[in-house]
């Protein structure tokens, strides 16, 4: 292949990627960045929040759900009391996120009392029927759902 035919390919290769690259720009910057908001029992430095978020990102990643890329997530931690739940419930929800992971009693009724439309998934709920959070485990209605390890309406009626 002669220097000019190299040169003719190369012209013609930079050429079209100067075309293809700005829509694929285009393309990457059009897709909305979707928003996790998170409220966690747990301090910020407690090993066991890190590993269970660490997780919970690398779940999302496999899902094809990238922070930076396609996906923030905005953490609140420490929301063990009623009140500082309901400050980070107030603060996650400007601007709007896409769901709300909720973990606790006091993250999940601060959400719930906090908005009908943004879904809320809870984690480390007991009892979230007897609570009045959802109507049952399998159906539960309105914007809450999630994972309980302790429910009373789930024990056999002797």
């Amino acid at each position: 292949m002669s220097a000019a035919m190299r040169r003719r390919d190369f012209i013609t290769l930079l050429g079209g990627a100067a075309v293809v690259w700005p829509l694929a720009a285009q393309a990457q910057q059009s897709e909305r960045r979707r928003r996790i908001g998170v409220l966690i029992q747990l301090v910020e430095g407690d090993p066991e929040g890190q590993k269970r978020l660490a997780a919970f990102r690398e779940h999302l990643e496999k899902l094809g759900w990238r922070v930076g890329v396609n996906l923030q997530i905005d953490y609140r931690w420490a929301v063990s009391s009623a009140e500082r739940a309901q400050t980070a419930t107030a603060e996650l929800l400007s601007p709007t996120p896409d769901v709300i992971l909720a973990n606790g009693t006091n993250a999940l009724r601060a959400a719930q009392q906090a908005t009908r439309t943004v879904p809320i998934v809870f984690t480390t709920v007991i009892e979230p029927v007897g609570q009045g959070f959802v109507a049952n485990l399998a159906h539960p209605g309105g914007n809450i759902t999630g994972f309980s390890y302790l429910e009373a309406s789930l024990a056999e009626s002797g």
